[in-house]
């Protein structure tokens, strides 16, 4: 079949288009120009920037395949970039990748893979379908040190049939293995740690102050669980749900965010009971299986390094769930992503909400 890859620049999309090349398929290489800040005065992003699509280019040059690129800057714009700024100014901490998976990656490609003779879209995600009673399932990466299956909840159930993880049942070293034996030409190129959309050597702060100057508030309090202020900050939205470091408060407890309060410009600390929960709300779910009508025992992962813990997702009114954990779990942040799972199977996730300090 004609397969569409998206080729980020990166060795792993490369070696996925590899393996599909050398499985037969027609693939073509489309690469996607995400983020262009440099009118807003934040300088080339880590992503798609002009030497990223030089080497996807140049990889396609090696494999023989065509390659073409797809200007999506202001879908980015409108689905990721505009949501990340909205979840920081909300005392939240926003997690973007899996905002641009559903919305950019996959859902924008899936959309136009036609114009280019598509069937099916493939990227270099360290994840799998395999097929399952009632349909294709989404699986965790065989990789636990690369699974990336946690970014993906978002992507629509009725979706999973179009697309290929050529990358699931492999290691970050057989794939770097496999790209210097294909001699392709992005075989040492470092991997990127950071949020795409940041500049070289700038952070997350920069694209704030850039993108919503007006708006970002100034130095507040940090206070204490029962309202005494322990110290100053330069604004709430630069502190997130379980920071334990930079928190300007001196003393031999070991303390954590425990959450930032938006209106009153304040940062709430405490230790890791304050900081950890058994009860947790979430909105927006997207199941890949069928929503559940009664409570879902399952394991839940509420960070994208974060080890699942066993609970029961009871299902609420419009896409939402109450999760009650068998233990606590520490510093669950509003804004991060819920993601339920039977075993290595995908169940569906959603995003966390606000929860108060007071709420066990």
């Amino acid at each position: 079949m004609r397969v569409v890859v998206a080729m980020s620049g990166g060795v792993d999309s490369a070696v996925a288009a590899a393996l599909l090349a050398r499985e037969g398929h027609d693939v073509v290489g489309v690469t996607l120009r995400l983020a262009d800040l440099s009118a807003d005065g934040l300088g080339v992003s880590r992503c798609c920037a002009p030497i990223d699509v030089e080497m996807a280019r140049a990889v396609a040059g090696r494999l023989g395949i065509p390659h073409h690129v797809l200007d999506t800057t202001e879908p980015f714009r409108r689905g990721v970039l505009e949501p990340f700024v909205e979840s920081y100014l909300a005392g939240e901490t926003p997690l973007p990748c899996a905002l641009c998976n559903a919305r950019v990656k996959f859902g924008e490609l899936l959309r136009v893979i036609g114009r280019f003779g598509g069937e099916a879209l493939a990227t270099g995600h360290y994840a799998r379908i395999a097929e399952r009673e009632g349909g294709p399932a989404l699986l965790r990466g065989a990789s636990p040190a690369k699974d990336q299956s946690y970014f993906l909840f978002g992507l629509p159930r009725e979706q999973l049939s179009r697309v290929r993880f050529p990358l699931g049942e492999l290691t970050k070293d057989e794939v770097r293995s496999l790209a210097r034996d294909i001699g392709l030409p992005n075989s040492g190129r470092r991997d990127s740690q950071e949020v795409c959309f940041v500049p070289e050597g700038g952070s997350y702060r920069d694209v704030l102050e850039r993108l919503a100057p007006d708006r970002l508030p100034g130095d507040g309090e940090v206070v204490d669980r029962d309202g005494w202020v322990v110290g100053r900050h330069d604004g709430f939205h630069l502190f997130t749900v379980g920071q334990r470091r930079g928190l300007g408060v001196a003393g031999k407890a070991r303390l954590y965010v425990v959450e930032t309060l938006p209106g009153a410009n304040r940062v709430v600390v405490g230790g890791a009971g304050d900081a950890s929960r058994r009860r947790l709300h979430v909105r927006d779910i997207n199941w890949l299986v069928p929503a559940p009508a009664a409570p879902l025992a399952a394991e839940v992962q509420v960070r994208s390094r974060h080890r699942p813990q066993r609970a029961t997702v009871f299902p609420g009114a419009e896409r939402s769930a109450t999760v009650e954990f068998e233990a606590p779990v520490l510093a669950p942040a509003p804004g991060q992503a819920a993601v339920f799972y039977d075993g290595e199977r995908l169940l569906g996730g959603g995003w966390l909400t606000r929860v108060g300090a007071g709420e066990a």
